[in-house]
């Protein structure tokens, strides 16, 4: 392997770095981004803190109206709009209990993408990572663009909507809710009560928003990461076999670290799995329910032609159905690719090889004939397939409650 320059993309000291900035900058301010081990007693007081006010948040939010939702004397059609905001925020909350529960195993996802960069010294090498690297942020950035856009625009339009109501002989003029809570819990009805919550709910939907984000950026850049390791493999193996094709012997220690290499990128899609399979599940919950919520709330919108509400709820319906697709997506990828490694291997002019590195090329393509899976709880296989079934069914409730109501 021969040493080149390393590239400056952007001025980067650290290209390992490179790959999971933004989503250290997406759930650092929510404290959710892991410790590292020089992290200071400040650092880590500091993030408690965080997490602590991030709980206080979402809790104010979620269990008002929850309340709402079940003790409020109101119609069915008034309780049924704030089904999609409850689940969003719960959902949210959710994984946000995630992401800190799996603080350690992120931290060692990150850590082994750091020491990939290290070890891989070829420049042409460096490019494939640094290509996947940057996909990986383009697609953290355009999650956090529409999910952070859709969500905020719902709580500003929300927001700038205001009721008039009389109580005794005092008329007062109020800001509608996202999440509309229980009046006898919170006294939403009076000022400046009304101001401080609908400034705790626009906080507690930045932090859900986050989590989301965080991991669905954490997501495609493991993925990319791990698609561009497999790639670099399979460019490996042919230039091996191109090598004893051209009579050059010197590739024992190559055909070693090849099976190494491909073991390790292997582990490193199973933390991948063991990070996101309860996310995956739980985001595919929220969005089968909330794409069904959000589409009942169009088309009982329709009828008023409020061009913003339903420009609002479209974006949001998007971003929900981008996220998910992009989960199941990378899913699919990761495991195509590691099958393609095998047939690479297999379709190379193989038989050049001495039989003792035939023998060893075999065991990668008996392993990669072995299907790893980004799963959603053990579940369901995330894939293009999973992504139809999610849409198919979101609609079938959707019209199973158009007939109920």
């Amino acid at each position: 392997m021969t040493q080149e320059s390393v590239p400056t993309e952007k001025n980067f000291k650290d290209l390992g770095d490179y790959s999971v900035q933004f989503n250290r900058w997406f759930l650092k301010p929510i404290g959710a981004w892991p410790p590292s081990p020089t992290s200071s007693r400040l650092e880590r007081v500091l993030s408690l803190v965080l997490n602590i006010l991030c709980y206080s948040f979402i809790l104010s939010t979620v269990i008002p109206c929850a309340f709402y939702i079940l003790l409020e004397d109101e119609d069915v059609y008034s309780k049924l709009r704030m089904v999609g905001p409850l689940a969003h925020w719960s959902v949210g909350g959710v994984n946000y209990t995630l992401l800190l529960l799996r603080s350690k195993e992120i931290r060692n996802c990150v850590q082994h993408i750091q020491t990939d960069w290290k070890i891989v010294t070829r420049y042409s090498d460096q490019q494939v990572m640094l290509r996947k690297a940057k996909f990986g942020r383009f697609v953290a950035v355009f999650c956090a663009a529409f999910m952070q856009g859709g969500v905020l625009c719902y709580c500003v339009i929300k927001a700038f909507t205001t009721v008039t109501i009389e109580i005794g002989n005092k008329t007062r003029t109020l800001r509608v809710l996202p999440c509309t809570a229980y009046k006898n819990l919170i006294a939403v009805d009076t000022n400046p009560t009304n101001e401080i919550v609908l400034v705790s709910q626009f906080v507690s939907g930045f932090i859900v928003n986050s989590s989301a984000v965080g991991a669905f950026g954490l997501a495609a850049v493991f993925a990319a990461h791990a698609y561009a390791q497999l790639s670099v493999i399979m460019k490996w193996i042919t230039e091996l076999v191109n090598e004893w094709k051209d009579r050059k012997r010197n590739v024992r220690y190559k055909i070693g670290m090849i099976v190494e290499r491909h073991l390790r990128v292997l582990g490193f899609i199973e933390r991948i799995e063991n990070v996101m399979s309860v996310i995956c599940f739980m985001e595919l919950f929220k969005c089968t329910l909330n794409i069904c919520m959000i589409g009942y709330y169009i088309l009982t919108e329709w009828v008023d032609r409020d061009v913003q509400t339903l420009v609002t709820y479209a974006v949001i319906l998007s971003s929900m159905s981008f996220n998910i697709f992009t989960v199941c997506y990378i899913g699919e990828v990761l495991t195509e690719q590691c099958r393609k490694v095998g047939e690479v291997a297999y379709m190379t002019n193989w038989y050049y090889l001495p039989e003792k590195h035939i023998l060893e090329l075999s065991l990668i393509i008996v392993r990669s004939s072995l299907a790893i899976k980004i799963t959603a709880g053990k579940l369901f296989h995330m894939s293009i397939y999973t992504y139809g079934q999610v849409m198919k069914t979101a609609f079938a409730y959707l019209n199973l409650l158009r007939q109920v109501t």
